[in-house]
Parts: C-alpha cells; sequence; structure tokens
C-alpha cells in the first residue's frame, strides 16, 4: 500500500509491457515465415522462376532451388509448379525426384562408387563423362547378409543405412542361389499397395516414429538371371520385371496425396551380345561408357509382354545401361520409363550373382 498522500504509480501502458516479456523464438520463427509466405503469388513464382534460370542447371548451384522450396509450404508449391520432373526437365533436383522416370530422348548418365570394405556402394549423378567427375551424391547402398539371402538397403543418406531411418528408400533381396531378385520401395506404388508381410518388414515398421513415412516395404519389381548349373560358356541372360511410374505424373500429383492406379508391369529384357571373331568374345556397344570387360556389364531393352507376345516393342533403344570403367567404379546410364531407384537396384543385382555365371 503507498504511504499517506503519496500517489500510486500508473500501472505500465501495453506497449511497456510488452519491452518487459521476453520474445517467444518460436513466435519469431512463425512470424517470419509469414511474412515470406505473403509474398504475392506472381512474384512468388517469378523469384523461383529467376532463381531457376540463373544459373541453376547442374548441382552445387542448383541447391539454391531447393533452398527456395524449404522456407514454406507457399514457396514449395511455387518450385513445384516451377520446376519440373525429370521426364521433362532432364534433371534431378528433389529426393523425390529419384522415383520419377528419367528422359525419353537422352540417359540419365550416372555412376557407382564401390567400397568394399564395408560393402556399401555410392550412388552419383555424373556431371561429364570424365572417369574422375566428382559428381552429385543421390543414393546409398550397403550390403547385409540375413541368413541365406542378401539384402541392399538403399538409404538417401550415406552414414544411415537402415530400414529404420526416414531417409530409407527401399531395399533389394535375393534368394538363396543370389540369381532372383526382389526390389522393395518403402512407399506404395499406388493407392491399395498391399505392403510385404515379411518378418523384416514387421521389424521395420514397428521402428518407424512419423507418422507421415511410409512403414512397409512394397514389392515393385522382379530381376531374374539365368540358373547357369553346369556353367557353361557364353552370355548370361536377364530378365526385369517393375511396376514403373507414369511419365505423366507431374509434381503436383508426386508430393500431393492423389489417387493412382496401378500401370501394369513393365517387362526387360538384357540386350544379347554379338560374338567377336577377332576378338574372340561376345561384345556389346556401350559408346565409350564402359571401358573394362566384365560379367556385371549389361544393357537392358523392352520385352514383349509374356501375356501379349504379338505386342511390337522397341528392342534396340537401351533403357539401361550398366559396366565397369575401374576396379571400383561402374557407370550407370538409364532412360523411360525407368527412375534412377529402379536403375540402381537393378544395377546392385549384378554385384550379387553367384552361379549366373558367365
Amino acid at each position: 500500500m503507498p504511504r499517506d498522500g503519496a500517489q500510486a504509480a500508473p500501472p505500465p501502458e501495453r506497449g511497456e509491457m510488452d519491452e518487459v516479456v521476453e520474445a517467444d523464438p518460436d513466435t519469431e520463427a512463425e512470424d517470419q515465415e509469414e511474412r515470406w509466405a505473403r509474398l504475392l503469388p506472381e512474384l512468388l513464382s517469378d523469384v523461383v522462376r529467376r532463381v531457376e534460370a540463373s544459373g541453376g542447371e547442374r548441382w552445387p548451384a542448383r541447391k539454391d532451388v531447393v533452398s527456395c522450396a524449404c522456407v514454406c509450404r507457399r514457396w514449395r508449391e511455387a518450385a513445384v509448379s516451377v520446376v519440373r520432373p525429370p521426364a521433362e526437365s532432364g534433371k534431378i533436383t528433389f529426393p523425390s525426384s529419384l522415383k520419377q522416370p528419367g528422359p525419353r530422348e537422352r540417359p540419365m548418365q550416372c555412376f557407382i562408387k564401390r567400397n568394399k570394405n564395408n560393402s556399401t556402394f555410392y550412388l552419383y549423378l555424373g556431371f561429364t563423362s570424365s572417369p574422375v567427375d566428382k559428381g552429385k551424391f543421390l543414393m546409398a547402398a550397403r550390403r547385409f547378409r540375413r541368413g541365406p539371402h542378401t539384402e541392399y538397403i538403399i538409404s538417401l543418406d550415406a552414414e544411415d543405412l537402415s530400414q529404420g531411418s526416414n531417409a530409407y528408400m527401399g531395399k533389394l533381396r535375393s534368394d538363396f542361389w543370389g540369381t532372383n531378385f526382389k526390389i522393395y520401395d518403402s512407399k506404395p506404388p499406388y493407392d491399395g499397395a498391399k505392403a510385404s508381410s515379411s518378418r523384416s518388414s514387421r521389424r521395420f515398421g514397428s521402428r518407424r516414429i512419423s507418422p507421415q513415412v511410409s512403414a512397409g516395404n512394397y514389392e515393385v519389381g522382379q530381376v531374374s538371371y539365368k540358373y547357369n548349373l553346369l556353367k557353361s560358356r557364353g552370355p548370361r541372360r536377364m530378365y526385369c520385371t517393375l511396376e514403373c511410374p507414369s511419365a505423366q505424373e507431374t509434381w503436383e500429383n508426386s508430393l500431393k496425396t492423389k489417387f493412382r492406379r496401378p500401370l501394369g508391369p513393365t517387362t526387360l529384357r538384357n540386350k544379347a551380345p554379338r560374338w567377336h571373331e577377332h576378338l574372340q568374345c561376345w561384345c556389346l556397344n556401350f559408346h565409350g561408357r564402359v571401358t573394362v570387360a566384365s560379367v556385371k556389364n549389361f544393357q537392358l531393352v523392352a520385352a514383349a509382354d509374356p501375356s501379349e507376345p504379338t505386342t511390337n516393342v522397341d528392342d534396340e533403344t537401351v533403357l539401361l545401361q550398366f559396366g565397369k570403367v575401374d576396379s571400383d567404379m561402374f557407370t550407370m546410364d538409364y532412360r523411360q520409363p525407368l527412375s534412377a531407384f529402379q536403375a540402381f537396384a537393378i544395377s546392385l543385382s549384378s554385384f550379387g550373382t553367384k552361379l549366373a555365371c558367365e
């Protein structure tokens, strides 16, 4: 109580009180995000379009486009409307583009580095055809023994190669003989797809924490090599059946929840090599992208659907080629309808074959 004759101090005005209270950092961050989101849609799209056009054709300059998409939801939507998928642009920008089809007219040129010490394989996007090109890291895979089976865990994180990681992309799993492989995606290829009920999938699902991350392994393809029991000389045969993503899917379809129907399997087979009389060996034309002879080298072309053998298919255009250029360096070139993830998984199967020998 104030003394007699003394006047009580008036309560501080609202503005003075605000100066006393400490600012909430979370509120400041939200205000900052809201400020960026309040830009006019036309201005926002123009900003992203200018960033896309200002020398961001290749990495590392292309990270500026990704930074724009990370500002807030509205910036992300603007980036989605400006940046086109690999099938149209021939460029890989976001992680989701790794599961989008490649371009039709020209292949996406990548290479794989193998580390034998830890059984790890690293996929890079190649900038040039030079073998010393460092490239842009895309995915990694590590080989694990699961009893009689072998699994290759594929991840966006080169340091965290586990099925419980948020960077988990999928896996490749072999049978006991190492001649048949199944490709699993961490996300359903279409609405209504059922996850694998294997024990490893159940363990994987139980470790998931984020509800936004799919908790399952969905079979999206198979790779098989001819079981060469007698190990007779001659080129091995290779077949693939895949659930390929639609080339008409835009970024809006891939990044937002929309109804997707199964498109039916795509069948591939290896292109048969020709016998070279002078060299006395089986040869394929890799157009300078492969320089070391190896049983692992292959080219895949479209094959007729067994249920429709009369259908005409283009069996000359190479959709995926993989080959050796150094002791632990391999090139991997793919195009539509394959995605980088599918091409990488198929290429990994060439490291895991046992009895399908040359």
